[in-house]
C-alpha cells in the first residue's frame, strides 16, 4: 500500500506543470553604486591603516591611486626609473593582510612584465615605476588597483588589499 501511494506521488509531482518564478524588480541607481563603492574603500582604507599600526616601522608614501610604497632596500642610487614600455625582470612575494601567501617567485628565478602594457596589477605597474634596478619595495595595493571585485579567481579572493614584496632585479629597454 505504502508503495503504490508512493508511486502515485511521483507520478502527479512529476506530471505538474512547474509555475515560472516571479523575481522582483530590482532598481538599482548609479548612485547606489557610488555609495558602495565609497563605503567599500572606506572599509579597505581602516583594514589598511590597521595593517600599517602593526608595521610601524614602514614609512610608506600613497599616491594619488591608493597606491602605498616604500623603498627598504635601495639598488642603483644613480640610476634612472623604470619607465612605461621597458621590460622589468622582477622577484615578488604577493600576501594578503591578514598574512596568507598568495603566489611567490620561485628562488633564483624571476618574471618578466612588460610596464603598463601586461596583465600585471595596475598598483604593481604603479609601483615598479618608483623603483630603480636593485631596490626592494613594499607596495600595499588595495583592490581597486589590484583584482578588484572579482578576486584572481585562485588565490586572491574578491576585493582584497595585498601586500607585494618586490624586487626590481634588472630592466631591459
Amino acid at each position: 500500500m505504502k508503495r503504490i501511494i508512493i508511486i502515485a506521488l511521483v507520478l502527479v509531482g512529476c506530471n505538474q506543470a512547474e509555475e515560472p518564478i516571479e523575481h522582483p524588480e530590482v532598481k538599482w541607481t548609479k548612485e547606489q553604486s557610488v555609495h558602495l563603492g565609497e563605503n567599500i574603500a572606506i572599509e579597505e582604507e581602516i583594514d589598511i591603516r590597521l595593517y600599517l599600526e602593526m608595521h610601524k616601522d614602514w614609512k610608506m608614501t600613497k599616491t594619488g591611486s591608493g597606491l602605498r610604497y616604500f623603498v627598504y632596500e635601495e639598488g642603483d642610487v644613480n640610476g634612472e626609473f623604470a619607465k612605461a614600455g621597458q621590460i622589468a625582470e622582477i622577484e615578488y612575494s604577493i600576501e594578503l593582510l591578514d598574512g596568507t601567501e598568495c603566489y611567490k617567485t620561485e628562488p633564483d628565478e624571476y618574471e618578466e612584465m612588460v610596464i603598463d602594457r601586461s596583465d600585471v596589477e595596475r598598483g604593481v605597474q604603479e609601483g615598479v615605476k618608483k623603483l630603480k634596478v636593485g631596490d626592494r619595495a613594499k607596495f600595499i595595493i588595495p583592490s581597486h588597483i589590484g583584482h578588484g571585485l572579482l578576486g584572481d579567481m585562485n588565490k586572491i579572493p574578491p576585493l582584497n588589499t595585498i601586500v607585494v614584496d618586490i624586487h626590481l632585479l634588472g630592466i631591459k629597454k
